[in-house]
């Protein structure tokens, strides 16, 4: 890592954290709207970086730029879910799910768990960048579960994966910026890391299911699929790592149906009165369903996400198509930003260039154009719009990806800014020269959980402090392995209460302005999963 002048004591170091801080106060205590809060903690952190990190008005305008870009990656990814969304509306799928799917399972806490913990880490699999928050948060509300559970539940539930999903993007991203001594340890011990993640993941979801009595009758599922989870990913590192998530994720979407075979999660829950997360409309049986047969099968409300993991695994899973497809990208020049204390960030032609057809909003394009048409033609819409009137979907489209857009935009221009300004490394450097080796072990994975906060990416959590880990970690005499595993698990948890992410999730939703009460059910979550991988880093390093 290049050398800095940076003062490094309390004073800077709160100040450079103050932009995070801001965020956290306005959401989660005084309960602002993202759209809100993101601009306003956005102005601060360009104010910090001028007035205090000697940040020219060109760097700063380098770090914004930057994090326009990096929101555009997310935005293709927001706009396309809102629009299917609002297509299964219009149409009507969401009620031919929610009815279809109690032929296979009335069990309320089988179905959240296996939408919101099973699929959603498939999609992580596969997809990344937020489509499995985009997409499961629907899908849970077609169920029954309330908004807000809604977003919490498949942004717990698909942290796990972050780190080796989207075929590993993350790690293969760690390996251009850090050479590692032992690539097989590290991804073992991070794997090891992530283990009791799913684990917590599953058990989490079934408490907002149902309290305790939902965690008795899902025990035995959580086991199993914790098990495939984290067991075969283990496993899988020995072989392939780039494909172990999105094995062990697939393998655990296919036990789901023998799972929904067995009485206990076939019938309803009955045992499991209280219902936190559920609607209180919400029913499991013939009887609480609405007066009229839905407007089309299950099968043909499944269509969009069968296309989507299709396209998806076409273009992500089969090497010659992602090779073809990963020569075809774009990406803007960026020239080289300083300050006044020497935080160097060179000039990138191109900066984080994407290639269209291998990003995870082409299979949502995908799967909005063939559902649209499919729909259309077998006359869903006008079915729909026969019974109970005709549903808005472009200007619900605006209304809803315009206040998100805008929130997205402002956490990723404060990453920027703070990244450019020198602020972020400050932060780590802070962490580092007041603990000592075991603390800082210990502590390793909240710098990770930091970057992933800022950015909404463990990738960019990793390239952000990959390097300032491994020093660390060479200077203090810990495990290279350790430290970058322990990174890596706290970026990947981190993804559970970024901003960014979670305004994602509540646009899909349709509760842009809860992002506070979202953020306030999974950072307790998020703390406490640092803390044990905390823990458990101490025995490797």
């Amino acid at each position: 890592m290049p050398e800095t002048t940076l003062p490094i004591n309390l004073g800077t170091w709160l100040l450079a954290i103050s932009p995070i801080l801001l965020l956290l106060l306005l959401l989660a205590v005084l309960r602002w709207k993202a759209p809100q809060a993101g601009p306003v903690g956005m102005f601060l952190a360009v104010a910090v970086a001028v007035l205090f990190f000697r940040t020219p008005w060109e760097s700063v305008a380098v770090g914004a730029g930057k994090g326009v870009w990096d929101a555009v990656f997310i935005l293709l990814v927001i706009w396309p879910a809102l629009l299917l969304y609002r297509i299964g509306t219009a149409s009507g799928a969401f009620d031919a799910l929610r009815r279809g799917l109690s032929r296979y399972s009335r069990n309320h806490v089988f179905l959240v768990l296996a939408f919101g913990w099973v699929f959603a880490s498939f999609m992580q699999g596969i997809a990344g960048f937020g489509a499995p928050i985009a997409i499961v948060a629907p899908l849970l509300l077609a169920i029954g579960v309330r908004a807000v559970y809604a977003v919490v539940i498949p942004l717990i539930g698909h942290a796990w994966a972050n780190m080796f999903g989207t075929l590993a993007v993350g790690w293969l991203a760690t390996l251009q910026v850090v050479d590692l001594e032992d690539e097989l340890t590290t991804t073992l011990i991070t794997a090891a890391l992530l283990a009791p993640v799913t684990l917590m993941a599953g058990a989490a979801i079934a408490w907002m299911a149902g309290k305790g009595p939902a965690l008795r009758l899902a025990w035995p599922f959580i086991l199993i699929i914790s098990a495939i989870h984290g067991g075969l990913q283990f496993v899988i590192m020995y072989w392939e790592p780039v494909l172990s998530t999105f094995l062990a994720a697939t393998v655990a979407l296919v036990a789901l149906y023998p799972l929904s075979r067995w009485s206990r999660y076939r019938e309803p829950a009955r045992s499991v009165p209280d219902r936190p997360a559920m609607k209180p409309e919400a029913g499991e049986t013939a009887e609480d369903e609405d007066e009229h047969a839905p407007t089309m099968s299950l099968s043909w409300a499944l269509l969009p996400y069968a296309v989507l993991t299709a396209v998806a695994v076409f273009t992500l899973a089969v090497p010659p198509v992602e090779a073809a497809l990963d020569r075809i990208e774009f990406g803007l020049p960026f020239p080289e930003a300083d300050t006044g204390y020497d935080v160097v960030t060179e000039a990138e032609q191109p900066y984080s260039a994407i290639a269209p057809f291998t990003h995870p909003g082409f299979s949502l394009i995908v799967a909005v154009l063939v559902t649209w048409l499919v729909f259309r033609a077998r006359g869903f819409f006008a079915a729909r719009a026969e019974r109970q009137g005709r549903q808005p979907v472009w200007s619900s489209l605006a209304a809803d990806a315009t206040p998100a857009s805008v929130a997205i935009l402002s956490f990723l221009i404060l990453a920027g800014v703070m990244e450019h300004s020198g602020q972020t490394d400050l932060l780590a450097q802070g962490i580092e020269q007041i603990s000592p080796p075991l603390l800082y072990a210990f502590a390793a994975n909240l710098i990770g959980l930091i970057g992933a906060f800022m950015t909404s990416s463990n990738t960019a959590s990793n390239v952000l402090f990959g390097q300032l880990q491994q020093g660390v970690a060479s200077g203090t005499g810990l495990s290279e392995s350790a430290v970058i595993g322990a990174q890596s698990a706290g970026g990947a948890i981190g993804n559970a209460i970024a901003p960014a992410n979670i305004v994602l999730g509540t646009g899909t939703a349709g509760i842009v302005g809860q992002e506070g009460a979202v953020l306030r059910k999974t950072l307790p979550w998020t703390l406490t999963a640092a803390v044990v991988i905390g823990l458990l880093t101490l025995l490797f390093v």
